[in-house]
């Protein structure tokens, strides 16, 4: 038997968290709450800068995959759809 192979959750940053993102991950979080098996994290990036209000430094960032059940509710509740599972 194969074992079951975890999803690919992918984030896209440009949308939530870096550069000129629309969404400020600390701000925003409904992806966090969503997700019932809490596959995210949310953290900084390694940046020179390191300042802790910067918006740009800050990433959602799915780690725990073998837990995701593909229920789909971070995508649905991320306000400018920056998750896609597959």
């Amino acid at each position: 038997m194969m074992p079951k192979k975890s999803p690919k959750v992918i984030v896209d940053y440009s949308k939530c968290g870096d550069g000129g993102s629309k969404v400020d991950p600390r701000d925003c979080g409904k992806c966090l709450r969503a997700c019932d098996p809490a596959i995210l994290l949310m953290h900084e990036t390694m940046d020179i800068r390191q300042d802790p209000y910067d918006p740009q430094i800050w990433r959602i960032t799915a780690v725990w995959l073998n837990l995701c059940t593909r229920c789909m509710k971070c995508v649905q509740v991320c306000p400018v759809g920056a998750i896609a599972v597959t």
